[in-house]
């Protein structure tokens, strides 16, 4: 796996429904938090830079969110990934003012802040594959999205 990005089976949750990002948030947090990858302080500073900087991106017919915030927060480098039975508002990265219905939630959680935009990048890259995002939205099964993420990353 690329510079150690944890995906775990345990982070990655299919169908969520929740009726706003911070409830989701919550509930991807605090699965994290159970097993001590982020600190307890990761929650409150994921929706203050959320806030500042959103994370939404229009990406096409599936639209995703990269909801993260600075390494202090992080113990061990993870991605939960969140699929979502009904989209959820995210403000658009590009324009804040503009909310976007989002399909897809990756939430980072990078220890290290040399990796950060690597990372981003690397997402970036895979965001812009419609195909690889609706078979990581269609999927039911927790071990093929972790398997075509790992594949992903590696590329």
């Amino acid at each position: 796996m690329e510079d150690n990005i944890l995906i775990d089976e345990k982070y990655i949750h299919i169908d969520c429904e929740y009726d706003n990002k911070e409830d989701l948030l919550k509930y991807l947090t605090d699965t994290m938090l159970e097993d001590n990858v982020i600190k307890n302080t990761f929650y409150e500073n994921i929706l203050a830079r959320e806030f500042k900087y959103p994370t939404g991106l229009n990406t096409g017919v599936i639209k995703v969110a990269i909801p993260h915030t600075n390494p202090e927060h992080v113990n061990e480098a993870a991605i939960s990934i969140a699929t979502l039975k009904n989209p959820i508002k995210f403000n658009n990265m590009e324009n804040s003012n503009e909310e976007l219905f989002v399909d897809l939630v990756f939430m980072l959680a990078v220890d290290n802040p040399e990796k950060q935009v690597p990372l981003l990048v690397k997402l970036m890259g895979i965001f812009s594959q419609s195909d690889k995002l609706k078979e990581i939205k269609e999927s039911k099964d927790k071990s093929e999205i972790k398997k075509i993420m790992e594949d992903l990353l590696e590329e």
